[in-house]
C-alpha cells in the first residue's frame, strides 16, 4: 500500500496527464439498445435483477441481446422461466447507484448480479468509503429488494487493458486488485452474497473498439460465471 501510495503522489503529473488524454481520445460507446425486462425460458421461476455501471447495460455491444443481460438470461432460461431486468448507469459509481436504485420500485428478486467498482477505482474513491457504499447496496438488495442470493461481480483486470498508457494501467490496475480482494471479504461476511472472479480473457480483438468495454464473447464467458454461481451457491445463500 505505501508503494502504491508513492507511485501515485510521485507520478501524479503525468498519471493526471495521461487519464486526460484517455478521456479525450477514447471512443464513446453508447448503452445497448433493446428491452431491459422481460421473461424468457421455461422451469422453475426465478426473478433477476442485474445492476450496475456500463457493464450491466451492455456499453461495448450493440444490443442487449449480445450483452451480459442477453447472456446471462439465456443461460438461466435453459433451466428457469426467468423474469428479469436490468438497472444501471453508464458511468456510475458504487454511491451513485446506490442512490438510483433507491428510486425504482422494490420487486421479489431470487438472483441479483452486481457488476460495479470500476468507476470507483479510476475516480479515485478511497478504499474504505467504497467498501462500505458496496455493503450499503448488499444490504438494501437484501432488504428492500428480498434478494435470495447476490452475486458481486469481480473488479475487471484493468492491467489487461491495453488502452491505457504506462504507468497509468499499472497504477489503476493495483487499485483494482486491491478492491476484488476488499470485494471477496464483503461478499464472505454477507449473507446471501458470493464474489465470482472476472476470470476472462481480455483480448484486445475480444473488448469493444474502446479498447475498454467488454465485446459480446466476453459479455458470454461472464455470464456462464454467472449461470455456474447460480448453480452452485455459496453455504451463505439465503432461503425462504
Amino acid at each position: 500500500m505505501l508503494l502504491d501510495l508513492a507511485a501515485r503522489v510521485l507520478l501524479a503529473p503525468l498519471l493526471a496527464f495521461q487519464a486526460l488524454w484517455v478521456v479525450t481520445k477514447a471512443k464513446r460507446f453508447p448503452e445497448a439498445s433493446g428491452p431491459r425486462q422481460g421473461v424468457t425460458g421455461a422451469g422453475p421461476p426465478l426473478n433477476l435483477l442485474i445492476v450496475g455501471d456500463s457493464s450491466s447495460v451492455g456499453v461495448g455491444v450493440a444490443t442487449q441481446d449480445q450483452a451480459l443481460a442477453g447472456h446471462t438470461v439465456r443461460a438461466l432460461a435453459a433451466t428457469h422461466s426467468v423474469t428479469w431486468r436490468v438497472i444501471g448507469r453508464n458511468g456510475v459509481t458504487t454511491a451513485g447507484f446506490t442512490r438510483l436504485l433507491k428510486q425504482e420500485m422494490p420487486q421479489h428478486v431470487d438472483l441479483a448480479v452486481i457488476a460495479l467498482g470500476v468507476n470507483d477505482v479510476k475516480n479515485g474513491v478511497p478504499l474504505a468509503l467504497w467498501r462500505r457504499h458496496y455493503a450499503r447496496l448488499l444490504e438494501d438488495l437484501r432488504a428492500d429488494w428480498g434478494a435470495k442470493q447476490i452475486i458481486a461481480s469481480g473488479i475487471p483486470h484493468i492491467r489487461g487493458f491495453t488502452i491505457l498508457p504506462q504507468p497509468l494501467r499499472w497504477v489503476l490496475g493495483r487499485r483494482a486488485e486491491a478492491f476484488d480482494r476488499a470485494l471477496v471479504g464483503i461478499a464472505a461476511e454477507t449473507p446471501a452474497a458470493t464474489h465470482i472472479s472476472l476470470d476472462v480473457p481480455l483480448d484486445p480483438d475480444l473488448l469493444a473498439a474502446d479498447g475498454f468495454h467488454p465485446g459480446p464473447e466476453i459479455y458470454a464467458a461472464w455470464a456462464e460465471l454467472i449461470r455456474a454461481a447460480h448453480a452452485a451457491p455459496a453455504a451463505n445463500e439465503v432461503h425462504g
